[in-house]
């Protein structure tokens, strides 16, 4: 049945019998990327992975995933890590609270639950950064459970093939998308018609589809009204904030002073340099420094040209001051803020955001 949706009531066209998950699954079956959490019904690693793929790319998170399947290779192993480990193996992927989230959740299930992962959907909802998307990824892959995946591929390809229009920019969308896909899934490989919607999604469906490859092209009401482009519906835009961070590289010999963030802002959790977050010059930035710590005269060093570092609402303008200390001024810094001293070993060791490994390894430290 071929469905096109305008706007919450729906207007049925029969096409042919209900084999469009049947297509769907072969296609699957012959074409998916071979990828390690597909190897299993084990709901770690298969969480593991849909956690890491959130607003990640899979070639991206495709070494992260390994890199903590070898670190913590149960449940157990990652409830017993510390935090620092786990968010310093997080390092570069961004969107931290999904770490710190996955790691709450690690030990909820270990030390609360027993050691045994949820087995519903209801139940597996409940787990700490764990939405709809995730739950129903997880409850059709690893127990069978016939609850439809709606993610950005899910919504572009059933948007095309059905002809929804329902903005999804809006939350109430998502319930129209999951009503039609419940008629559509698999009730006896709810997981691997998924798979296949988020496969087929991602890499037939795309942005710009391949519209010449794919076995729906006859039944897709986007490619017959030619409105690929302007599906699926999305009216919403993020508004992007423009921040201007000014960062203070304190070094005594090989020594750095860096400071743990724990203010509710970005990188929660993770280290970098004294900040002072102004649009301003130079001097400005300076005399702001001697005032915020009591300092006198100190000799600068390098300042680097402005640094962009983009993240999902936000813009960041980024330049780092070195300033250069005897051990004397370093110690009444320290007295005077919350940073503290570190070795070079233990600075590449300490979880840091992207933008603070991007400038360490512009000066030589990796």
């Amino acid at each position: 049945m071929h469905l096109h949706i305008k706007k919450g009531f729906l207007n049925y066209s029969v096409i042919k019998e209900k084999t469009f998950s049947k297509r769907l699954i072969n296609w699957y079956t012959e074409r998916k990327r071979d990828l390690p959490w597909r190897k299993t019904k084990d709901p770690y690693p298969v969480w593991l992975s849909e956690i890491i793929l959130q607003q990640t790319r899979v070639d991206q998170g495709l070494p992260y995933w390994k890199r903590f399947m070898e670190s913590f290779p149960t449940i157990q192993d990652l409830a017993e890590a510390p935090e620092e480990k786990v968010l310093r193996l997080w390092q570069g992927l961004g969107y931290y609270s999904r770490a710190r989230n996955l790691h709450a959740a690690g030990k909820h299930i270990v030390y609360d639950l027993g050691g045994v992962f949820p087995p519903t959907y209801s139940e597996i909802l409940k787990l700490r950064g764990v939405g709809p998307y995730t739950a129903a990824a997880i409850a059709s892959i690893c127990f069978d459970e016939p609850m439809p995946v709606v993610d950005g591929n899910v919504f572009r390809f059933a948007s095309r093939y059905f002809g929804i229009t329902d903005d999804i920019s809006k939350g109430s969308s998502r319930k129209v998308f999951e009503s039609i896909l419940k008629n559509e899934i698999s009730s006896k490989h709810p997981g691997t018609f998924n798979q296949a919607m988020m496969e087929f999604g991602a890499t037939v469906c795309s942005p710009s589809p391949s519209c010449n490859d794919c076995l729906f092209q006859l039944d897709c009401y986007a490619y017959n009204k030619k409105e690929q482009k302007n599906l699926p519906v999305k009216t919403g835009k993020t508004r992007v904030r423009d921040r201007h961070f000014n960062y203070i590289v304190f070094k005594t010999g090989e020594r750095f002073l860096l400071k743990e963030r724990t203010e509710k802002d970005v990188w929660s959790g993770l280290f970098d340099f004294f900040l002072i977050e102004e649009q301003s010059n130079e001097e400005s930035v300076l005399n702001g420094l001697k005032s915020e710590l009591g300092l006198g005269k100190f000799a600068v060093g390098q300042i680097t040209e402005p640094m962009i570092h983009i993240l999902s609402h936000q813009k960041i303008h980024a330049r780092f001051y070195e300033i250069k200390m005897e051990a004397h001024d370093s110690e009444r810094v320290i007295q005077n803020s919350t940073l503290r001293s570190f070795s070079i070993e233990e600075v590449l060791n300490l979880p840091k955001p992207k933008l603070i490994v991007n400038y360490l390894q512009r000066i030589g430290i990796t």
